[in-house]
């Protein structure tokens, strides 16, 4: 068993974030594992939270220069994080899911127009909630199985925002990991491209997807 330093945070506050972050995941999945890679004083934290079919990015300022590229259960880093102190204890690595050796491109992004502000985006996830409610609810009750609440779940989702071509499910995501910015302020939101991956990046993480389907080949990823 290999032991691990412990990861100590420039600000408690990123340490905070983080948890906040381990927590929304592990209630989608206590299973869930994250990708942690490490350098040049800084951490980026790779997740992919169940049914949203996308990769959430959450990033930290580190004290220490560490070099460091695992994958652990989400879970037990959770509970190795110690806020008040600014610092994490990195357990075991594990077996990851396949979607952890294919992460999004460290370079290349370019940016994407016609991204509409916060406000717009939790417009948008709010109508398509209300469309689903609406939809679920007029089924006849023969027709009200979970296959085709799947589907039309799907159908949903699927849909692009505006002339973007990202994905509803993206921006669902950002919201239900704490991502996008309150309706109130004005902190930045953004979409780039890379190759086959969309990015949605706000001041509290970023959600990464694949456009094009995924191959069989599996190589080393790093971050954007």
């Amino acid at each position: 068993m290999t032991v691990l330093a412990p990861l100590h945070f420039a600000d408690a506050r990123e340490a905070a974030a983080l948890a906040a972050f381990l927590t929304r995941l592990v209630h989608y999945d206590r299973a869930a594992a994250v990708r942690l890679q490490a350098g040049g004083g800084a951490l980026a934290v790779f997740g992919r939270p169940a049914s949203f079919e996308v990769l959430a990015v959450r990033t930290a300022r580190l004290v220490d220069d560490v070099e460091l590229d695992v994958t652990v259960s989400a879970g037990e880093l959770l509970e190795g994080i110690e806020e008040s102190a600014g610092k994490a204890v990195v357990p075991d690595s594990v077996t990851g899911p396949p979607w952890t050796g294919v992460l999004p491109p460290r370079s290349g992004w370019r940016p994407v127009a016609g991204l509409p502000d916060a406000a717009g985006m939790r417009g948008a996830v709010a109508a398509a909630v209300a469309e689903f409610r609406s939809r679920d609810e007029e089924l006849p009750e023969e027709r009200r199985t979970r296959s085709e609440r799947d589907r039309i779940g799907r159908e949903i989702w699927s849909r692009t925002l505006g002339t973007t071509g990202l994905p509803l499910r993206a921006v669902h995501a950002a919201q239900s990991l704490g991502f996008l910015p309150p309706v109130a302020t004005d902190a930045p939101v953004a979409l780039f491209a890379s190759g086959s991956w969309l990015r949605l990046r706000t001041p509290y993480g970023s959600i990464a997807l694949r456009t094009a389907p995924l191959t069989l080949t599996v190589t080393p990823g790093t971050h954007g």
